[in-house]
């Protein structure tokens, strides 16, 4: 079964950076993708960013281009988030998923295989 752990959250001012780790665990294939999603209370799941293992093709969402980038380190099995010019806005739990729906992008309901996540709060 697939298990990912998260980390690398904390509190961090507006303008600040944070690094985001997904370490995965028991993958049975080559071929995946991994996703960042956030959620924020009160507010649905939303992706910010995904990253495949084939070919390291990513995707952003509009909110995070140039200002957050996703790498990974297979020899690791470890995903990163590197956030910078963070905004109060980018508070929210942080979760990394496998897709399990070919071509969701940074749709949630994609993905499984959920994380426990790792809290970002920002402040102004």
């Amino acid at each position: 079964e697939v298990r990912y752990v998260e980390s690398g959250g904390g509190l961090v001012q507006a303008g600040g950076s944070l690094r985001l780790s997904c370490a995965a665990s028991g993958f049975t294939s080559d071929d995946y993708v991994i996703g960042w999603f956030r959620q924020a209370p009160g507010k649905e799941r939303e992706g910010v960013s995904c990253i495949s293992s084939s070919d390291g093709s990513t995707y952003y969402a509009d909110s995070v281009k140039g200002r957050f980038t996703i790498s990974s380190d297979n020899a690791k099995n470890t995903v990163y988030l590197q956030m910078n010019s963070l905004k109060p806005e980018d508070t929210a739990h942080y979760y990394c998923a496998t897709q399990v729906v070919d071509d969701s992008l940074l749709n949630p309901l994609g993905y499984d295989y959920w994380g426990q996540g790792t809290q970002v709060t920002v402040s102004s």
